[in-house]
């Protein structure tokens, strides 16, 4: 449960600096840049310890997935931007492929 909640960090810092991608405007605006670098480092960071107790197939399906939905969200309710029937669709097909992931985990082999 602990690697979870950690993952749960990880992806918001992710998410984070991915939605400071649009405010940094190609990187010249310091701030929204500071805060992309340190997000991803912390995300990272957070991921790497996240491995020592879920598998990758499962946490990389997690991270990215709700990740990606996340960022998603974000654009339509932060920066206003329409998804279409089809990208709702498909943010949905996500959450779905997550939580099939999740249902078949696979066990881990620490050598």
């Amino acid at each position: 449960m602990k690697g979870y909640i950690i993952l749960l960090f990880s992806i918001a810092f992710e998410v984070l600096g991915t939605s400071m991608l649009k405010l940094s405007d190609g990187f010249t605006q310091l701030i929204p840049s500071v805060i992309l670098l340190v997000s991803f480092a912390v995300s990272f960071t957070l991921m790497g310890i996240v491995l020592k107790t879920i598998p990758l197939s499962i946490a990389y399906s997690v991270w990215a997935g709700l990740g990606t939905v996340a960022t998603g969200l974000i654009g339509v309710f932060v920066y206003g931007e329409v998804l279409s029937t089809l990208n709702s669709i498909g943010l949905i097909v996500i959450v779905l492929g997550v939580i099939v992931m999740n249902f078949g985990k696979t066990n881990t082999v620490h050598g």
